[in-house]
């Protein structure tokens, strides 16, 4: 069996020292307690390690050979120790995010750039997910997070709010609206309105569709036929608006505009996690709430 650490590394101390006197005052306990020690570490290897006089303590071959080979092996413990924390802190391994196309402009980017600045152990991927699919592949470990628009459902997850977000319309830098810090939610239902598809995202759709139900006529919704059109002819000609939360205004296509919506309820950007979750999980969780701290995400 290995000897105790605690004697190895005092013994260490006293191959410098030479001098159980020294020694014993460099590591703080007397003089006597350190001699049963070394005596205790000699049994255990079953060697003598030192020569004892009065005036002087010299190092036997099998002392020095000891002396030599312990700072390494101990180094090598220590390291395997900082492992072990570093795990059981959620500081190590590798992390799978998945997120929501519209959660890719800010949010999820800055929680994976604050997860792998403060985490040198982290391997982060994150990689865009449908919204329906998120929670699922969240409950059952094909990711080990999610960031969503909306309290989506699903079971065998948690979902903890990450971000309040006002609600306003993109629309063209030309439309008539445009002049307006803040549009009226009755003005803004005057046109069609784009919204994505509520296959896509049921949750936001109904939201967004909400904002709407009392304006009279009855506003016309445009749903495109991706949930995610990267030209947006339609808004950039003017003749949509499309309701989105203020993240849009941080991936502006050229020749759009944001301006918020008078008197509309924010929306909500979720972090998914696991149900029963493990030091990693319990990391971004942490992670995720000083970062909303930090940047007043949950301001209202």
């Amino acid at each position: 069996m290995a000897p105790d650490t605690v004697s190895l590394r005092y013994f260490l101390v006293l191959a410098q020292e030479l001098n159980f006197t020294r020694a014993a005052a460099r590591i703080g306990i007397a003089q006597p307690a350190l001699s049963a020690r070394m005596r205790r570490l000699e049994a255990e290897l079953g060697t003598a390690l030192l020569v004892r006089n009065t005036r002087s303590v010299v190092l036997t071959t099998a002392g020095a050979a000891l002396a030599d080979s312990a700072p390494p092996a101990l180094a090598a413990l220590d390291r395997a120790w900082d492992t072990a924390r570093s795990a059981a802190a959620g500081e190590l391994g590798t992390l799978r995010i998945g997120y929501s196309l519209s959660a890719g402009a800010e949010t999820a980017p800055a929680l994976v750039d604050r997860l792998i600045r403060g985490n040198g152990g982290l391997e982060v991927g994150a990689v865009p997910m449908a919204t329906p699919e998120i929670s699922p592949a969240v409950a059952d470990g094909r990711i080990d997070a999610g960031i969503t628009r909306g309290e989506q459902p699903g079971r065998g997850v948690r979902r903890y709010l990450l971000r309040r977000a006002r609600v306003g319309v993109q629309l063209a830098q030309h439309h008539p609206l445009a002049e307006h810090p803040e549009i009226e939610i009755a003005d803004a239902a005057a046109y069609p309105l784009r919204l994505p598809d509520r296959a896509a995202n049921p949750v936001i759709h109904d939201q967004l569709s909400a904002l709407f139900r009392d304006t009279r006529p009855h506003p016309r919704f445009h749903t495109p036929a991706v949930s995610f059109d990267m030209s947006q002819r339609d808004l950039r000609d003017g003749v949509t608006l499309a309701p989105a939360g203020e993240a849009a205004v941080t991936a502006q296509p050229a020749g759009l505009t944001w301006r918020p919506l008078r008197g509309a309820p924010s929306l909500t950007i979720h972090l998914v996690l696991p149900r029963e979750q493990s030091p990693l999980h319990r990391r971004i969780r942490a992670v995720a709430k000083a970062l909303a701290h930090e940047l007043h995400w949950l301001s209202d």
